[in-house]
């Protein structure tokens, strides 16, 4: 494994243990330099292919997905733990769907769904970028539909 301080190959496994939800291993490292960081390795049950709105194809990537959720869980009371069993989910219910091709749209709603009731900030700050949002009115009409603001 390489390095991501000193970009050398020269790493070595301190630590190894499947995750809390057993979909992964997570393994601390040690560097020659010092460093120490985590690595999680995945089983990849087959490989999927997002079909975007305008038609073109990519494979589907799980750190894309885990950006745009840490994106939307920026600064929120959201721990990392929480944020990667969220993703991981996410990942296990697109490869459930047991699909070579799946629409962003579908992966958007899953995204959208799952976020609903995890925090709804994130909810809505996912749905702003999702949805494309352009002006204030877009935003204020998307809140008065959801009732996750509403006191109960």
């Amino acid at each position: 494994m390489i390095c991501s301080i000193c970009k050398k190959g020269e790493t070595s496994v301190v630590d190894s243990r499947p995750t809390e939800d057993g979909t992964a291993i997570r393994r601390r490292r040690l560097c020659v330099c010092g460093a120490r960081f985590t690595t999680f390795e995945r089983v990849q049950f087959r490989e999927i292919m997002v079909v975007k709105k305008n038609g073109r194809k990519s494979t589907f990537d799980r750190d894309k997905l885990s950006k745009s959720i840490y994106l939307s869980l920026k600064k929120r009371p959201i721990d990392t733990e929480t944020a990667e069993k969220f993703i991981s989910k996410i990942s296990r219910a697109l490869e459930e769907l047991g699909q070579s091709e799946i629409s962003t749209s579908t992966i958007g709603t899953m995204v959208m769904e799952g976020l609903k009731e995890l925090d709804p900030v994130a909810y809505v700050r996912f749905a702003s970028v999702y949805r494309n949002f352009r002006e204030e009115q877009d935003f204020v009409q998307f809140v008065d539909k959801i009732d996750v603001f509403k006191k109960k």
